[in-house]
C-alpha cells in the first residue's frame, strides 16, 4: 500500500517550506513520491516553490478550489484515485491553512482508496510567532488541524528566544485551542520537534516519517463553507522592487482592507521572480526561478476595492485586474 502523509498548519506557518525539505529527504533515499496541494483557491502559488522537485520520482498535483466543500472533496478523491493507481511509495498532502480534517480521514476510508492507501504521519507545523489570541475561526483551525498530529514541528523560532520558552508558549496556546473545542488531546514538549528547517537531519526526518497520527474527537465549531469565504485575486501586477515590502505592509495594516490572515503570491523580479508570503507578523520575500504575477489575499470581511487602491498606486502593469 502507498503511505500518505498529511502536513497541516495555519496560513503562513511554513508548511510548504517544510514540505520541500521533507520531500528532498525522501527522494535522496530512493522513494518515489507524489505531492498533492489541496487548496481552496483557484490559484496555488505554493506550487511554484515545489517545481524543483518535479521529475521521474516526484509528481506534483493540485486540487483547485472555486467550488463548494462537497465538490472539493470529490476532486480530492479523484486525484487520490489517480495517484493510487500509480503505486507511489508515499504521497504527501499539503492542504491550505483553512482545512476540514474530516476531508482527509473520511475520503481515505472510501473505496477503493481504503485498499490502496495507508495513513502514514500527520505532521503539524506550528508558527512560533502565532498571536496569543486569534480570531475565533483561526483558533478553531489551530486546534482542529493539530488534534490528530503524530508530531508537531515548530517554525519561525527566533534564536534570541530560549527554545524552552518558545515551545512552552506555543504549546500553551495550542492546548487552549484544543480545550475550546472539547478535545481531550494535550501536547507536551516531547511532541514537538524544534530545529531550523535547514538543520533537520536524516534522523529527524526518519522520526517524522514514523510519527503516525492520533485519533482525536472534537467539536466542529465552524462549517467549511463558513471558513472558506474570503479570498481575492489580484493579477497582472508589476511593482518596483523598493515598493513591494512597503505596499504589502500598508495592505496588511489597513483596517479598511479587512482582517487579513495571509497575502501570498509572486511578482516579477529583475532576474526572475519573487515569492511573497505575508502574515500580520511578517513579510517574507524570496527569489524563485518561476512564477506568475498574482497576489492572493485571504481573510475576513475583505474589501477588494480598498486593496485595489494600495496596489494600483504602485502597479505599472496596465492589464491589472482583481476578482
Amino acid at each position: 500500500m502507498t503511505r500518505i502523509d498529511l502536513i497541516t498548519g495555519l496560513l503562513g506557518s511554513g508548511k510548504t517550506t517544510f514540505l520541500l525539505h521533507y520531500a528532498r529527504y525522501l527522494l535522496r533515499h530512493g522513494e518515489r513520491i507524489a505531492i498533492l496541494e489541496n487548496d481552496f483557491g483557484a490559484v496555488n502559488v505554493d506550487m511554484v516553490m515545489l517545481q524543483e522537485l518535479k521529475g521521474e520520482n516526484c509528481e506534483l498535483g493540485m486540487i483547485a478550489g472555486g467550488c463548494d466543500a462537497h465538490c472539493h472533496r470529490r476532486r480530492f478523491k479523484t486525484q487520490l484515485i489517480n495517484l493510487g493507481m500509480q503505486h507511489f511509495d508515499r504521497v504527501l498532502v499539503e492542504p491550505s491553512g483553512i482545512f476540514d480534517m474530516d476531508e482527509f480521514f473520511d475520503t481515505l476510508h472510501e473505496s477503493p482508496l481504503d485498499r490502496w492507501f495507508e495513513i502514514g504521519s500527520v505532521l503539524t507545523v506550528v508558527d512560533a510567532q502565532t498571536d496569543d489570541v486569534l480570531p475565533p475561526q483561526m483558533e478553531y483551525l489551530f486546534g482542529s488541524e493539530a488534534a490528530c498530529a503524530g508530531k508537531l514541528i515548530l517554525s519561525k523560532w527566533q534564536p534570541e528566544v530560549p527554545a524552552e520558552e518558545a515551545v512552552a508558549s506555543a504549546l500553551a496556546h495550542l492546548n487552549r485551542s484544543l480545550e475550546a473545542i472539547r478535545c481531550d488531546r494535550r501536547f507536551t514538549a516531547e511532541d514537538m520537534l524544534v530545529r531550523d528547517f535547514d538543520a533537520l537531519t536524516d534522523a529527524d526526518f526518519a522520526l517524522l516519517k514514523a510519527a503516525g497520527y492520533r485519533g482525536s474527537a472534537y467539536i466542529k465549531r465552524f462549517r467549511p463553507e463558513d471558513i472558506l469565504s474570503s479570498v481575492h485575486y489580484f493579477m497582472h501586477i508589476h511593482i518596483p522592487d523598493a515598493q513591494i515590502r512597503p505596499v504589502i505592509g500598508e495592505i496588511m495594516a489597513d483596517p479598511a482592507c479587512g482582517r487579513i490572515y495571509r497575502l501570498k503570491g509572486s511578482l516579477p523580479a529583475p532576474d526572475g521572480w519573487y515569492k511573497i508570503n505575508a502574515t500580520p507578523e511578517s513579510i517574507e520575500i524570496d527569489s524563485v526561478p518561476d512564477g506568475q504575477a498574482v497576489l492572493i489575499v485571504i481573510g475576513d470581511e475583505l474589501h477588494r476595492e480598498a486593496i485595489d487602491l494600495h496596489l494600483q498606486r504602485v502597479n505599472t502593469d496596465p492589464a491589472y485586474v482583481s476578482v
